[in-house]
């Protein structure tokens, strides 16, 4: 089965697809990617979402254009993918996460938009949608779902091992012989990316090559501000977004100090790197496969390499799965799994009670005709 996975992570600076083709025997599960792609949004479309995005005030008739305009938009991405291929079976969308409400500790609800409707018309393929509401209906906390595909990963492995994502959130799955744990970490690019747009530092919306950051220094009576937010101590599992990591936060956290551009960007990017390797080093973490817009940072790299001496610290690629699209990879996996019954969920990776099957199904134009269910998936091969 070919599978199309697609979606826009809390950067929400593009839309990320891949075409994997799934074959399965006895529980073990070998994916090929096909294709992979990552496709900018539309700046003017970009700067609407942006403008809606907690803490802003927004409408629901913003909203009700933006869930069009957005699923438009991925439905041309996933059609574009889908030809490149010759076509696919099915089509899973993260699409993009608006808000994500956690309260006193635990997700209450979470929200994406990109109507999937038009995924599945374009396409002409079932779209499998909203996968991460059913995890929280269960106690979980709807992420960090990519610990599905991280433990099928790094099952087998020695001692402890983890894999970590930076993406506009830093989360990390870590895999050991006492079992599996997943959650957010904190912010990864979030900060870093909320600073580079607000002051015009570059229109690509990210520092890019750490260009910034490189000019400037550590404020440590800054850095040490931010690491006392409580979100840190919370235990495991917990999940964050922009809902709490924004703009307005860094300009709270800043008022009434005099700091310098790039030295807020430089304070930023240690906070990443410092949080990050603080927790690898408290889980005794021996070998970490990094992933996400992030490791495209150097200052990131060099950071955890030089704080985590003892690890070995590498890219995902390593795993089998291309540091730029294993996020689009893990959907691809989840529309695989949802469409054969699997539950493409682990208790330990969410906090979950139990796991369940993801996602809501959307017909193409056809009848929607669903493959064998099949009990579980024991272990996976991507190439």
């Amino acid at each position: 089965m070919r599978v199309l996975g697609l979606l826009s992570g809390t950067s929400h600076d593009g839309i990320d697809v891949t075409v994997v083709a799934f074959e399965e025997s006895d529980g073990e599960l070998r994916g090929t990617v096909l294709h992979e792609d990552s496709v900018p949004y539309d700046p003017e479309l970009r700067a609407r979402l942006v403008a809606a995005l907690p803490p802003a005030p927004t409408t629901f008739a913003e909203m009700c254009e933006l869930d069009t305009l957005i699923g438009q938009a991925f439905a041309e991405v996933a059609a574009s993918a889908s030809a490149a291929v010759g076509g696919v079976d099915a089509v899973c969308t993260h699409g993009q996460t608006v808000y994500h409400w956690v309260d006193g500790g635990h997700a209450r609800g979470t929200l994406q938009i990109g109507q999937p409707a038009w995924i599945a018309e374009r396409v002409g393929a079932p779209v499998v949608s909203d996968v991460r509401i059913r995890d929280i209906t269960v106690g979980g906390h709807g992420a960090p779902l990519v610990s599905y595909l991280d433990e099928l990963l790094l099952r087998g492995r020695a001692g402890v091992s983890a894999a970590v994502n930076l993406g506009g959130i830093a989360n990390m799955t870590v895999v050991g012989p006492d079992g599996l744990s997943a959650y957010d970490i904190g912010p990864a690019n979030a900060l870093v990316d909320a600073v580079i747009v607000a002051e015009g530092l570059n229109e690509l919306g990210y520092d890019a090559d750490a260009a910034v950051a490189r000019t400037g220094v550590v404020d440590h009576d800054l850095l040490a501000a931010l690491l006392a937010d409580p979100y840190y101590a919370l235990p495991a599992p917990k999940s964050t977004g922009k809902e709490h990591f924004h703009l307005e936060y860094v300009r709270s956290r800043t008022e009434g100090r005099d700091v310098a551009v790039a030295d807020l960007v430089r304070t930023l990017t240690e906070l990443t790197v410092r949080t990050v390797a603080q927790d690898v080093h408290a889980a005794g973490i021996g070998f970490l496969a990094v992933s996400g817009g992030g490791c495209h940072n150097p200052l990131i790299m060099d950071g955890l390499r030089a704080a985590l001496p003892l690890v070995d610290v590498v890219l995902a690629d390593e795993l089998g799965a291309p540091v730029d699209s294993k996020e689009a990879i893990l959907f691809a996996l989840i529309g695989w799994c949802t469409m054969h019954g699997v539950a493409a969920v682990t208790p330990g990776g969410t906090g979950a009670r139990e796991p369940r099957i993801l996602g809501t199904i959307t017909p193409g134009p056809g009848p929607l005709r669903m493959p064998e269910p099949i009990d579980r998936v024991h272990s996976l091969t991507l190439s």
